[in-house]
């Protein structure tokens, strides 16, 4: 009976460090994803000023999916490389739940369909901010309270939770 009493108590220790080392490993995880985020915007923001190009996916030039792609790409995250297919992947988000680091989709120029991405910089309760390469400007950031990005607003994908 006492052998049967300290087995239960061992495997109850165990059982009890488990589930506090989990805890601490989503905290890590939490920690680990917000340094990813921020590594993102950092390597983003480093193109800002680079010139569009349709297809391109270097500082000689990038379309808006191709910065998203290359930018997630220095973190060893594989992505689609349009922004139609990036729209597919991740979690979809309310806009009222945004957060930096989020991939933020439009339907420019009264598309039907998904063709332009940005990635996420900064969100307040009135405006979301997001960089990406615009066709007239190249790597800019942007903000959702400006009228032509109001109007073709389509949706929020998280891709790191």
């Amino acid at each position: 009976m006492k052998r049967i009493i300290v087995l239960l108590l061992i495997a109850l220790l165990f059982a009890s460090c488990k589930s506090s080392s989990s805890a601490v490993s989503k905290k890590e995880t939490k920690r680990e994803n917000k340094t990813i985020v921020n590594h993102l915007i950092e390597t983003a923001s480093e193109n800002l000023g680079a010139k569009y190009k349709a297809g391109g996916t270097t500082k000689n030039g990038f379309d808006c999916s191709g910065l998203v792609y290359t930018t997630f790409e220095t973190e060893h995250i594989k992505l689609p490389r349009s922004s139609f297919e990036q729209a597919q992947i991740g979690t979809l988000i309310p806009l009222k739940e945004a957060q930096k680091g989020d991939l933020i989709f439009f339907k420019t120029n009264k598309s039907k369909q998904i063709n332009h991405v940005g990635l996420i910089t900064e969100v307040n309760s009135s405006e979301i901010k997001f960089i990406h390469s615009s066709t007239s400007k190249g790597v800019i950031i942007s903000s959702t309270k400006e009228p032509y990005y109001q109007n073709s607003f389509a949706q929020i994908n998280r891709i790191i939770e």
